[in-house]
């Protein structure tokens, strides 16, 4: 069975703010295997506009990473982050070839 991934770009506007959301979503992570893959960083975009911050989180399977986001642990999270941010954020079937 493939893992999947949260991808999401991120605009953040209040940073103190976002660090509440950050310290949220650990549980709704941790419930549900996710992990941290890209956590911010240095980023280089080549094509197309991107947002300032990127994150990728791979979870166990595509039923995990739905179920996490569905969560109420994480939408208490959701409502810290939409409050001092904007975001995209896919949920994605990895490949296993």
């Amino acid at each position: 069975m493939p893992k999947a991934y949260w991808i999401g770009h991120v605009t953040v506007d209040d940073p103190a703010a976002y660090q509440a959301y950050r310290h949220a979503n650990a549980a709704a992570f941790a419930k549900f295997g996710g992990r941290f893959l890209v956590r911010g960083g240095e980023q280089e975009p080549l094509e197309g506009k991107l947002r300032p911050r990127s994150v990728v989180i791979e979870f166990p399977d595509l039923v995990s990473a739905r179920a996490c986001y569905s969560s109420p642990e994480y939408q208490a999270a959701l409502r810290l982050r939409q409050n001092c941010s904007i975001a995209d954020l896919v949920i994605v079937e990895g490949y296993d070839g």
